[in-house]
């Protein structure tokens, strides 16, 4: 058996706005990235991204970038679900810089996983409050998806 749903249970597709610096901080360089509108669709869940949440991104000194997103979606019902994500970006050194200036990279070519919970008082989606997901993103332009799978 597998651990993983075979397929994505919904997938996130969202703008992202321009970097935030906040530059070097003990912890390595602290970036804010603001998540605007979006869609989730899938065959367990279909809404939409609010405004409102963010990326708030260490990038480590061995290049890794130590992701952690908390923002809202609301269901076609009108419930709504928080989510908070938290994972890892990283790929060789010219990936990473291509994925910096907004170009569509493949992506093969680089990591982008995060686990996801959720936080909903929607009783049609309680579920979402008893399982972990693993998302595997991508990044497209000044937008990303996330293929969300659930754990089993």
């Amino acid at each position: 058996m597998s651990m993983l749903s075979e397929q994505p249970i919904f997938t996130i597709r969202s703008g992202l706005a321009g970097i935030q610096k906040l530059g070097q901080t003990p912890y390595g360089e602290r970036r804010i990235i603001d998540i605007l509108d979006g869609t989730v669709e899938g065959p367990k869940l279909n809404g939409r991204v609010l405004r409102g949440g963010a990326d708030w991104q260490i990038v480590r000194t061995d290049g890794v970038v130590h992701l952690h997103a908390r923002y809202t979606i609301e269901t076609a019902g009108g419930g709504l679900i928080l989510v908070d994500s938290e994972g890892y970006r990283h790929g060789p050194p010219d990936v990473m810089e291509r994925l910096a200036r907004d170009e569509t990279v493949d992506p093969s070519l680089y990591y982008f996983r995060a686990f996801m919970r959720f936080e909903t008082s929607d009783p049609q989606c309680a579920w979402l409050n008893r399982i972990l997901c693993i998302g595997r993103g991508t990044r497209q332009n000044r937008a990303v998806q996330i293929e969300v799978f659930e754990v089993k």
